[in-house]
């Protein structure tokens, strides 16, 4: 399986996530500048986090523009796989891949933290290798992670099960569902209505390695890498 990581000025966590692809999973992976066109040697494309055109405007709202983006939207036509995560999850939600928005977190704070995550879904190629229901921890580093969508697309994203992940409870915290940025429905990650694309706000690459004391993340990477090649 070939992986795409896509690399937007201000992009920082693109070399963290072609050390999992690369180096622990052993899988071909190039970086795409972002004026590149051609992604069509791509299996999957990643949109990793960061701080995209230093967050202008808004987050990932300069992205949309750059030209690889039309790449990435043919890509999804073709139904192959898309991973967006924190500023990756803001620029699918600009670009209309995934709807809804990211807006301020609730305490208008810039959150550092691994945060316990619900798993809502086994029966597809990212979460296949978790236990439904089961609850992993997986960092988060974000200032604009806070859910937002309207009453009649937050009840298509349940009725249709796209959340796959959800802020979950935490040891400490005595509110019996641990929301650290003030997300609805507790979401921290969500997909289309085809599966192919995932954007969550949390960051599974930094709970990847056993060097790091974290591997919850790793799972989300080898259940895709199974799912899409068997």
């Amino acid at each position: 399986m070939k992986f795409g990581i896509i690399v937007f000025p201000g992009s920082n966590c693109d070399r963290d996530v072609a050390y999992v692809t690369r180096d622990i999973l052993q899988q071909p992976t190039r970086m795409v500048w972002h004026q590149e066109t051609d992604i069509g040697d791509l299996d999957v494309v990643i949109i990793p986090g960061g701080f995209s055109y230093g967050d202008y405007l808004r987050c990932g709202a300069i992205a949309r523009f750059s030209p690889v983006i039309n790449s990435v939207l043919e890509h999804a036509k073709k139904g192959k796989y898309i991973l967006g995560i924190c500023n990756g999850f803001q620029v699918l939600t600009e670009v209309g891949l995934l709807p809804g928005a990211l807006i301020r977190n609730r305490n208008l704070h810039f959150i550092c933290d691994r945060i316990p995550l619900k798993v809502e879904r086994t029966d597809l190629p990212w979460t296949q290798n978790y236990t439904d229901q089961t609850v992993v921890n997986i960092p988060i580093a974000h200032g604009e992670g806070r859910y937002y969508a309207e009453p009649k697309t937050l009840k298509k994203l349940e009725n249709n099960k796209q959340v796959l992940f959800r802020y979950s409870s935490a040891l400490g915290h005595t509110s019996k569902e641990y929301n650290p940025n003030g997300s609805l429905h507790n979401i921290a990650g969500i997909m289309n209505e085809k599966g192919n694309i995932l954007g969550m706000m949390p960051h599974p690459e930094r709970a990847s390695d056993t060097v790091l004391g974290a591997t919850d993340g790793i799972h989300l990477f080898k259940g895709l890498l199974t799912g899409i090649t068997h």
